[in-house]
């Protein structure tokens, strides 16, 4: 029941405001990225072998039975 002398916020309205206070946050941050840079690596450096089995991860494949 409502009361005269208080306004209701309803449940969509309230939605719907949260909502579009999210988007002007999202669109108050886009200025703020930083532009992109070019990648840094040498074409050696990309095709280097970074995976290593260690002991840990042979542990895992053992307990796992991979």
């Amino acid at each position: 029941m409502k009361q005269p002398g208080k306004a209701a916020v309803g449940r969509r309205k309230f939605l719907s405001a949260m909502g579009a206070g999210a988007g002007l946050a999202a669109a108050a941050a886009v200025p703020l990225a930083h532009d992109a840079k070019a990648d840094s690596e040498t074409n050696d450096e990309k095709r280097k072998p970074r995976y290593r089995e260690t002991d840990h991860v042979k542990t895992f494949y053992k307990v796992n039975r991979y």
